[in-house]
């Protein structure tokens, strides 16, 4: 018992020892600091002033006007029994019972402040905590649990299984999927460990899949619907960052062109652009390439079928290998496919090619694979192809100088170009787009007579844009005036603006002044439209109303 004695001091709260009947046998330093004096042998109950039992391990007691709590403890020492009692000042007790409190409650406000279902078991899976969460996904209130072991809620049906039992047989954290219901959860349960390496509690945490997977294809639709914008946006960012300088287009025959081809420029369809020579085939052609998704990943190739010999024209377009041909390169010699593979090749004058090159255009076409001159091996290629040319291929499939079958492989998206004489509304503003380049290109500063813009308007243009552009490049380099009047244009087009002045001052038939003044009063408007950007202009200019311009203009479809 001396042992017993000497162990007390060293305990760090006022200690003392009583008999099975209450009467103190031993205490330590500060227990006899707390009452004054030498207590052994005494009831411990007449120790105090007052002595209260609130629980079966707990006492009320007050001292000197002072309160205390006592907790006690049956101990066992030579084979006698004792209660130990431990004094502790009660305000320090309510200070550490307010903290366990809100420690408590901060647990619970965590718990609940969980979307995931949380259940926390102790060492023999004796239910100690759940939060709403685990009521919301199992429908049964929390007291269906609380006190409840596990393996009995299983047993009893109102578990399905539990992933607690689990983490107790293998001590470590456990992972599950579970169906609950029409649901799918995520589990996992977690030991925690005490000092002694034993399990002391488990924590259960429940996730809601079905819950998880929404959020994911709501997500997913959103990432969706944000490409299909950004899509959209690249789109409208691309016509804006790529429209060439070269494409300017005002009548409304053009722009339906032009709308159409942007819309199929993503479409790995074969493209036939028909039109009369210099109408903008190969600039539309262009458009269509960087317009698509294939600008930027592969090249835009453009091969003339009708400059290139027909005997060099196969090992162009497929390549040949090395020693093909007498003359040929020693390490071959890749074709236009296969530079242009990811990207668009275009072949203007198509109605060129020679039949027997057809053959293999078509195969191409249609396999998507191209052999090499001198190879016996086929090579995939990823290739748009657009076509174009200023010939009538359906005559000529019916005179046999064209593959039908090759016709009708290009001729899935045909795109007929209008000659300059049918959409004169895009002449002058060629001219003007034309006459500027030329300018900063050679350092100029001319500018059109209103007369010789008339002279544009009204010329019929045989070789349409093309020949538009080389008669203001030839001005511009000719006339050394800044105006540029009728009188500057050569010969030959002195001589048509002649003719076309006596042909208009000599119609072909008799017509009544209100149809001669009708013709007049379309072309001065179309003139003018050309010329002025708005009507208020146009009205101020002509001596007339806005309003009258309107309807004039509704009335002539300029």
């Amino acid at each position: 018992m001396r042992h017993f004695q000497n162990w007390l001091e060293y305990l760090p709260f006022p200690i003392v020892i009583t008999s099975q009947e209450g009467i103190i046998e031993h205490y330590n330093f500060l227990f006899g600091r707390l009452t004054g004096s030498d207590t052994v042998g005494l009831d411990i109950k007449t120790v105090f002033d007052q002595w209260q039992a609130d629980t079966s391990f707990l006492v009320s007691a007050t001292l000197h006007h002072h309160a205390y709590k006592l907790l006690h403890q049956q101990i066992r020492q030579d084979d006698e029994d004792f209660t130990l009692y431990l004094v502790a000042d009660h305000t320090q007790v309510q200070l550490l019972r307010q903290e366990v409190l809100n420690l408590q409650s901060q647990l619970e406000a965590v718990m609940e402040s969980s979307n995931d279902g949380i259940y926390i078991t102790d060492h023999n899976g004796v239910t100690l905590k759940v939060n709403s969460a685990i009521e919301k996904m199992t429908g049964l209130p929390r007291h269906c649990f609380i006190g409840h072991n596990v393996k009995e809620l299983v047993e009893k049906g109102v578990l399905k299984r539990s992933i607690t039992l689990k983490v107790l047989s293998e001590r470590k954290r456990v992972d599950y999927i579970y169906n609950l219901d029409e649901k799918k959860a995520f589990a996992t349960g977690i030991p925690v460990f005490n000092e002694d390496g034993e399990i002391d509690k488990i924590v259960t945490n429940v996730r809601d899949l079905t819950e998880l997977n929404q959020f994911y294809n709501e997500l997913q639709r959103a990432l969706h619907l944000n490409d299909r914008y950004r899509k959209e946006l690249e789109k409208i960012k691309t016509k804006l960052k790529l429209q060439s300088p070269d494409v300017v287009i005002e009548s409304k025959q053009m722009m339906d062109i032009y709308d159409m081809a942007e819309r199929i420029a993503d479409v790995d369809a074969t493209v036939l652009i028909l039109g009369e020579t210099g109408v903008g085939k190969d600039v539309l052609a262009r458009h269509i390439y960087r317009c698509s998704s294939r600008n930027g990943k592969g090249e835009f190739i453009k091969v003339n079928c009708g400059a290139i010999p027909h005997d060099l024209l196969e090992s162009e377009l497929f390549g040949y290998e090395a020693g093909a041909f007498t003359g040929a390169n020693r390490s071959g010699k890749p074709g236009m496919f296969e530079l242009a593979d990811q990207g668009v090749l275009f072949l203007d004058e198509v109605g060129e090619l020679p039949l027997s090159l057809q053959v293999k255009l078509l195969v191409a076409l249609q396999e998507k694979k191209i052999q090499r001159i001198g190879s016996t091996k086929t090579k995939s290629v990823d290739v748009r192809l657009i076509a174009a040319t200023n010939r009538d291929l359906k005559q000529m499939v019916a005179e046999l100088k064209f593959r039908e079958d090759l016709y009708y492989r290009l001729n899935v998206l045909p795109i007929v170009i209008p000659p300059l004489r049918e959409r004169k509304e895009d002449i002058l503003p060629l001219a003007h787009s034309v006459l500027t380049k030329l300018n900063q290109k050679y350092g100029t500063a001319k500018e059109l007579d209103e007369k010789l813009e008339r002279f544009f308007y009204h010329y019929h243009w045989p070789g349409n844009v093309r020949e538009l552009a080389n008669l203001v490049e030839r001005l511009v380099l000719t006339v050394p005036e800044q105006t540029l009047l009728v009188k500057d244009l050569p010969a030959d087009y002195q001589q048509k603006e002649q003719s076309s002045a006596t042909a208009a001052s000599a119609p072909a038939k008799v017509i009544t002044l209100k149809e001669a003044a009708e013709i007049a009063e379309r072309e001065i408007l179309a003139m003018a439209v050309q010329k002025y950007q708005s009507t208020y202009k146009i009205a101020e200019e002509l001596g007339t109303s806005q309003a009258t311009i309107v309807r004039k203009l509704k009335k002539y479809k300029l």
